[in-house]
This record gives structure tokens, sequence and C-alpha cells, in this order.
């Protein structure tokens, strides 16, 4: 009897030592966040989706009760912060911006994770309005203008983007294949660097989000057209790609992920924070500077959502000819 004590003893003793730390752990996870997020976004400083995020994790941070600090890592066509998540601590304490150049990489890039398996996502929170701009002073007024010269010189017609495989490269290839033309891509990093080469001429157009939309404003682009399902109220006079014959509508939805493993309890408290913090009239009219809308994907959405999408980047992956050798 007396042995069967000490058994008992050692076995209770063990269960304590094994409950305790999980017990201290569910506390950690309960008062998350104790200190300062990390929002790792997938373009520079200064352009709209900076501009945009920036104000979302403003308002995150009211409802966290601790800053969440922006992390610009451009380039890769905005893959960085979804790479970063590889090697970040499944905690919470750093998220990121996932681009619908993610869901690509896989078809493009060898890499070691899966888009799919080793993210965990949070919430989707917008998505972009995109256009093709060229110089005030370009001889092209409209797409019928921008075609014809593309036809009549192949290969000659440059123009650029944020980002080789990224949505607008993308999109541009297909809507080319569509109208029988051959461009040249120029890749930049950046809506900023993309504006500046635009404007003084080193390119013969972009394709870019409204990011574009102070420099038509001021009179130094112009709109030759836009991606979405319908004319965007800042350029009534634009066409969208559906009004001009192709049956292409382009606005790449973006949320936030966490990295593989994050506890389903910190993630349901980013995901209500940054909710809330969508719903705030602040990032509202913030998105609106650039014509983009609020898009809500709850943590089962979107997580249903990238799996879709990945299928369907494949597709246009292969279409285009831009899959990796296997």
């Amino acid at each position: 009897m007396f042995r069967r004590s000490l058994l008992g003893a050692a076995a209770l003793a063990s269960l304590t030592t094994l409950v305790a730390p999980l017990t201290a752990q569910a506390q950690a996870w309960k008062n998350f966040p104790s200190k300062p997020i990390k929002l790792v976004i997938a373009f520079p400083a200064g352009g709209p989706t900076d501009i945009t995020m920036r104000s979302l994790a403003d308002n995150a941070a009211k409802v966290l009760g601790h800053p969440v600090i922006i992390e610009n890592k451009p380039g890769a066509g905005g893959t960085l912060p979804a790479q970063a998540l590889q090697i970040a601590q499944p905690d919470g304490y750093t998220i990121a911006q996932i681009p619908l150049g993610v869901f690509r990489l896989g078809y493009t890039t060898k890499i070691n994770w899966d888009p799919i398996k080793d993210i965990s996502y949070v919430i989707n929170v917008t998505g972009y309005a995109f256009g093709v701009v060229v110089p005030s002073n370009s001889p092209f007024k409209t797409w019928a203008d921008f075609v014809a010269y593309a036809k009549a010189n192949p290969g000659k017609l440059t123009y650029g983007s944020t980002g080789t495989l990224t949505s607008p490269h993308l999109t541009t290839e297909i809507l080319a294949q569509q109208a029988g033309i051959e461009l040249q891509h120029v890749p930049y990093k950046g809506s900023a660097d993309l504006m500046l080469a635009v404007v003084s001429g080193q390119l013969m157009a972009a394709v870019d989000s409204t990011g574009f939309a102070p420099q038509v404003e001021a009179g130094k682009l112009r709109v030759l057209n836009t991606w979405g399902e319908k004319r965007l109220p800042k350029f009534p006079d634009a066409p969208t790609l559906k009004e001009l014959g192709y049956d292409i509508v382009q606005n790449s939805p973006f949320g936030i992920g966490a990295p593989k493993g994050t506890p389903p309890e910190v993630v349901k408290r980013l995901h209500d924070a940054f909710k809330k913090a969508m719903e705030e009239p602040s990032y509202v009219a913030t998105l609106a500077k650039y014509d983009m809308l609020p898009d809500y994907k709850s943590t089962a959405d979107y997580t249903k959502f990238a799996q879709d999408t990945v299928a369907r980047e494949k597709v246009v992956i292969e279409k285009l000819g831009l899959a990796k050798p296997q």
C-alpha cells in the first residue's frame, strides 16, 4: 500500500509538472498581447499599401493596447513578408501582409514551405483598384492608341509594374495576350519609384494600384483604363477592361497572416482587433483616397480563399508559360 501511495504521488507530481507549463501558456495567450506587434508589409514606405496599412495598424493598436509597428519589406513580387513568417515565432508578435503573389510563389520559385499549410490566415482587409497610366504628353490618348502602337512595334512599348509576378504584371500579360500585342516589362520595387519613372518619361506606361491618383490629378499622367467591375468614381472617363471587350476583373484582395502554429486564441484576438480596426471611419477614409474599399473575410473564409486562389493561380501561371521547371 505504501508503494502504491508513492507511485500515485509520483504520477500526480508528473501530471502537475506537465499541466503547470500548459496553464502558464494558456494564461499568456489569454493576456496577449503584452508587447508591441510587428506587421510586415510587402511594399515601400509612402505608397498606397504602406499608408492604408499604417492607418489600419494604428486603429488595431488602440484595440490591442500595444503598438502595431509597420516594417516595410519590398521586393520579390511582394512575397518577402510571407517568407519572413517562416522563421518567426508562432506567438502572434510577428504578422504579415499576404498579397496575391504569395499564392503563385510555389509555381514560379523553388521554396521549402507551403503557402497554404505554413501560414495561419487571420483576416482579409481590402483589395487594390488597378489601372494603366501613361504620361500626360503621351501620344496614347486611348487604349486603342496603345494597342495600335504595340501591334506596329512588337516588344518596343515599355511598361512598369511593382514587380515581376505581381498581380499588375501578370494581369497585363494576360491582357496583352488577349489584345494580341507584345510588351516589354520593367519591374520596380514599389509605387513611388514606378511613378517617378513613368512621370519622367523613362517608361511609356505603368500598371499599378491607384497610387497614381495624385499624379493624374496633378495633370502628369493619363488613365487609359481601370480593372474593376465598374468605373472608378475618381476616374469616371476611364473605361474598365470589361467595357473594352476583355473578360478581366482584377482587384487583388490581401489580408494578414501569422506563422504556422500560432495558437487559435491568438489568431482570434488578432482577427477581432483588425476587424474592429477596419470598421473605423479613419481607415475607410484612407482607403477611399486610393479608390479601395474594406473587404472583410473571416479567418475561415480567408483560409478558404487562399486555398481556392492557389488552385486558380496555377492555371494563370501555366497559361503564361511562367511555371518553374519540374
